[in-house]
């Protein structure tokens, strides 16, 4: 289940095991098994060639925190406990809470289409805004191209090095997209688009009268009190502590530093927001507990639709507005959603009861297929072991 925002592998550096230490898990209040099942998961990432691994885990009985690898590749220092991460696509289901609080307060409907909203923005080569609803945005069945083909159209390290500083205006992403015919009808299909959560953050604004950061902050970040959550918008600056993130661009190629975010894509409604793991378990606890949405705004972001089998994602995996439902192997599921870029991948994951909350991220990523499945399998089995144990 990787939710991508670039086309790349999702899956870490092939880094010599050995260089990488682990760091032991602090479990207390949570001396049982919980503690060392994690820390055990988190270094069975590391072994598949991650550089940099955190786990935060929250349950009634307390929280369970799990470091291994290291923070960067030229001091080795240790992962930082609970550093700031870039959320990437992460951010959309903030947006989406946005979205669905104006839906509740009656200002808008999910049945609305982008026309109503943003008369003339989705048109030409096929595409009609007409035709696509506010749902269809945030459940990605409008089959608007992803504009991210657009502004990295070479996948090398020389393009990334060659634009990441430049930024575009949501406008003008939504133009680069409408330069491409619509994957399929909306509302016919699902496929992944960043394009859609760009037009609902442009959505927001136009309602509003304020960008979805500022409604973000209001409705969200301050209300819950998640001081360590930010819109830093083409910021490209991390707070510190941090890990490092490296990006490995071919297969067998050099491995290169991408801390500093890619703007072309990492600064918008679609996902340039910042935060903590333990920011991020409290924000997903609080939406599955009602806390953010009212019951029938919360019922239409859980209900979902399949997703492809050939999209990346687990088996039985379902979409809903802004929130992803995955099957875990002890029976029910989860709900979540996670983001990657250049360098980064990052889960985070609740029960349906929101009893218990995980986030994962790991810190590099590599180009190798074999070596992405690895790391791939090794985060689903993370996540399954935390939310699944009774203890």
């Amino acid at each position: 289940m990787i939710f991508r925002r670039v086309w790349l592998p999702a899956a870490v550096l092939a880094l010599a095991v050995s260089s990488l230490p682990s760091v032991a898990a602090s479990a207390a209040p949570h001396p049982s098994g919980t503690g060392w099942s994690v820390q055990r998961d988190a270094d069975a990432l590391r072994d598949a060639e991650v550089t940099g691994v955190a786990v935060r885990l929250e349950t009634p009985r307390g929280t369970v925190t799990a470091r291994s690898g290291v923070g960067d590749l030229v001091t080795h220092r240790p992962v930082p406990a609970d550093g700031y991460l870039r959320l990437g696509s992460t951010t959309k289901t903030f947006v989406a809470t946005v979205v669905l609080q104006l839906v509740g307060e009656k200002r808008i409907s999910l049945d609305q289409t982008v026309e109503q909203l943003l008369p003339g923005v989705v048109s030409g080569t096929g595409n009609d805004g007409r035709t696509i609803t506010i749902r269809d945005l945030l459940q990605h069945t409008s089959g608007l191209s992803d504009y991210i083909y657009d502004v990295f159209p070479d996948p090398s390290a020389q393009t990334y090095f060659a634009n990441r500083w430049s930024a575009h205006q949501p406008e003008e992403l939504v133009a680069l997209a409408m330069r491409h015919e619509p994957d399929f009808p909306a509302g016919t299909r699902w496929a992944y688009s960043n394009t859609n959560y760009v037009l609902a953050g442009m959505i927001i604004e136009k309602v509003t009268g304020r960008t979805w950061e500022q409604q973000v902050h209001d409705r969200i970040l301050r209300p819950l009190g998640l001081r360590h959550t930010d819109t830093p918008g083409t910021k490209p600056f991390l707070p510190h502590p941090h890990t490092a993130n490296y990006q490995q661009f071919t297969a067998y190629g050099p491995m290169v530093d991408t801390t500093i975010p890619y703007r072309p894509f990492d600064s918008g409604a679609d996902g340039s927001m910042t935060g903590t793991a333990r920011d991020l378990n409290r924000f997903f606890t609080a939406l599955a507990n009602g806390r953010l949405l009212k019951p029938a705004e919360l019922d239409a972001m859980r209900t979902t639709v399949p997703v492809p089998q050939d999209s990346g994602h687990p088996a039985g995996a379902r979409d809903g507005l802004g929130l992803f439902f995955t099957p875990l192997s002890c029976g029910d599921g989860y709900l979540g959603h996670g983001g990657s870029g250049f360098g980064y991948v990052i889960r985070t994951a609740t029960t349906t009861d929101g009893r218990r909350a995980v986030t994962v991220s790991a810190h590099s990523r590599s180009a190798d297929p074999q070596t992405a499945a690895r790391q791939e399998e090794a985060l689903r089995n993370l996540i399954d072991h935390a939310l699944c144990r009774t203890t």
